[in-house]
């Protein structure tokens, strides 16, 4: 039974909440201010997460939980222009709702992002592309290059198994937001732009050419993947 954290200073929010996930299946702990979920971060497998926290910016929550691992985060909140959602998703929340939402659709989103992160059946070892440059290992959401761990956001990560599925073949910005966020949400194509550059950024100098751009279509992973060995 997962335990869900949702972070709200509005009582009547957390306890809608509450109720909607229990009756999902989860166990649910709940905080009204940054501080105390800080506090709780460590006994929970997803954050409900509300920006808009008395005590502490939700943004700086964010980066406290990236320096953690891979903890998967949906936030909550008001503001809801294009550029905040941007904000929020680059600092890796792994999805993002807007108030007034229906908690059932928000019940729908935790399943969505939880069976993303541990969906993943196989027992192979790590896969490995262009002559052992670039390791993947699905069942551990790790990767490598040249040797040296890549601190990839879940965002980022998820592009990368993405692209890595099927080396060589084209994967339209549409496709991606579905692979990675586990269903279609307008706006979110634009964000992929965003993620894939912090994606190469962080793969070094030739990070473009890792993962290359095709133009009026999307992205590819120009690697060739190695035979076992």
């Amino acid at each position: 039974m997962p335990t869900v954290l949702v972070v709200e200073d509005e009582r009547d929010i957390r306890d809608i909440l509450r109720r909607y996930l229990e009756r999902a299946g989860f166990s649910v702990l709940t905080a009204a201010s940054g501080a105390e979920a800080l506090r709780l971060l460590s006994a929970c497998e997803l954050v409900l997460l509300d920006l808009g926290l008395p005590d502490i910016d939700g943004t700086d929550i964010l980066r406290e939980i990236h320096t953690l691992g891979t903890l998967p985060v949906i936030v909550l909140t008001a503001r809801s222009t294009t550029e905040d959602r941007i904000q929020g998703l680059e600092l890796g929340a792994d999805d993002y709702v807007t108030k007034p939402f229906s908690p059932h659709e928000v019940v729908l989103r935790v399943q969505a992002v939880l069976h993303r992160y541990g969906g993943s059946t196989t027992t192979t070892g790590p896969k490995s592309y262009g002559d052992r440059r670039l390791r993947i290992d699905d069942s551990a959401h790790q990767a490598w290059l040249d040797g040296a761990a890549l601190d990839l956001t879940p965002t980022e990560w998820g592009l990368l198994a993405a692209v890595s599925a099927a080396p060589g073949r084209v994967y339209s910005r549409y496709e991606l937001v579905n692979r990675v966020r586990g269903y279609e949400y307008p706006g979110y194509e634009r964000t992929i732009d965003s993620h894939i550059k912090n994606l190469r950024h962080k793969l070094g100098p030739g990070g473009a050419d890792i993962i290359e751009t095709v133009l009026g279509v999307g992205y590819r992973l120009a690697l060739r993947q190695d035979d076992p060995s």
